[in-house]
């Protein structure tokens, strides 16, 4: 039985946890050539040996651009091209209106949309024609969330990114699609509610309330759906929002 990306050079940004390791995890089991990023070193050597022997691992903070230079750099050295790119990285915090401030609004705005900005643009001389480009979004970008505000608003950003780009890269053939994510169990949902693991339960616990199947998501499930995002089963498929949220969004 073949493996859906067999050949396929694949790099994942904000690889070392949560949705981001899911997807390398699960893009190196179907045969792509996988390289993951991650801004903590020691995250970053534990995701690698997770995802395994074909994996390249580069230190970068997808918000610095002379971190995603030398990433290119060591991904032209090592495999010459990249046929699907998944700018997944990024990370929020809760503020109110009334107590935002302009550190949260920086740091929000510069991991989510200039990262993912620049780790699209800088990949460019490298991605293959009909490539594939994968944005991890979220669904609240279309809802309305308390005290999570910057955060959506970035997120519709990457949305729309989706859309433009596709336009942008019409000539080369090259897919733009984001994946929209509801909640799923990873570390940096959880560790919104803080460190007490009861609230983080709660938390969990209230979440799977608000979504009609009733559950929280895995990572795994939004690997899935990334995959086939990769794949050439989408091969007819360009600027959408595929939403991974049990249907919190869609009902």
């Amino acid at each position: 039985m073949s493996r859906k990306l067999e050949g396929k050079v694949a790099v994942v940004t904000g690889a070392t946890t949560g949705i981001g390791l899911a997807i390398a995890a699960r893009f190196a089991a179907e045969g792509a050539q996988t390289v993951l990023t991650g801004r903590r070193q020691a995250e970053l050597d534990k995701a690698r040996n997770a995802v395994g022997p074909n994996t390249l691992a580069v230190r970068a903070d997808s918000a610095n651009l002379a971190d995603l230079d030398q990433l290119y750099s060591e991904v032209k050295s090592r495999y010459g091209r990249i046929d699907v790119l998944v700018a997944n990285a990024g990370g929020g915090s809760m503020l109110p209106l009334g107590s935002i401030t302009e550190e949260q609004y920086d740091d929000t705005f510069n991991r989510n949309v200039k990262g993912v900005l620049f780790t699209v643009q800088k990949a460019l001389p490298l991605l293959a024609d009909g490539a594939s480009v994968i944005l991890t979004a979220s669904n609240v970008s279309i809802k309305g969330t308390p005290a999570f505000s910057v955060y959506s608003a970035s997120k519709a950003a990457v949305r729309n990114f989706a859309r433009s780009w596709t336009l942008d890269l019409k000539p080369r053939g090259i897919r733009v699609n984001a994946i929209s994510p509801g909640p799923i169990k990873t570390p940096g949902l959880v560790e919104l509610a803080g460190p007490d693991s009861v609230k983080r339960q709660s938390m969990l616990d209230y979440m799977a309330t608000t979504v009609p199947l009733g559950r929280v998501g895995d990572p795994d499930e939004v690997a899935k759906a990334a995959l086939f995002l990769a794949s050439d089963d989408s091969s007819y498929i360009a600027g959408i929002e595929l939403f991974v949220d049990g249907g919190q969004a869609q009902i």
